[in-house]
């Protein structure tokens, strides 16, 4: 069983601290190519901001996003999962609190974010793989069951 520590993209977390605009968070969003932003307090993870909280919490509300601080409109009801946590068990949470996105921890220091699309990827792969090996098994016949002719 694959860890989520497996499958981090190293270096791959797009952050903002809690006093930056919506504006530059979604800056950041569009630069990176991502839909979701760690809000950081210093290097403590205090929410995230997401595509779904720009249009539910920013335009959805009338606010300005030249004005208003992330902190306002972030989601701080975070779940979180370790990085030795098994990726079953976060597609599992992630499905659970109808989450694309999932911020892994290691003693309590954010390390990566891993989308819903990382770990369907990943199940894609194995179930392949499973697959194949399937095939295999089935429809191979091995030399020495040959019989001569």
């Amino acid at each position: 069983m694959q860890r989520l520590r497996d499958i981090m993209r190293p270096g791959f977390l797009v952050t903002v601290q809690r006093d930056a605009l919506v504006i530059d968070a979604v800056r950041a969003m569009t630069d990176q190519n991502v839909g979701i932003v760690a809000v950081l307090d210093g290097d403590r993870l205090v929410g995230v901001f997401s595509e779904r909280d720009v249009v539910r919490r920013v335009v959805d509300r009338g606010l300005d996003p030249r004005t208003t601080p992330v902190s306002d409109v972030m989601t701080t009801d975070l779940i979180v999962a370790e990085a030795d946590e098994d990726c079953q068990s976060a597609m599992r949470k992630m499905d659970q609190a109808n989450i694309r996105h999932l911020p892994v921890v290691s003693g309590g220091r954010l390390l990566s974010m891993i989308s819903i699309r990382d770990l369907m990827r990943l199940e894609i792969q194995d179930k392949g793989e499973e697959l194949r090996y399937l095939h295999e098994y089935l429809y191979h016949v091995s030399p020495d069951l040959v019989l001569p002719r």
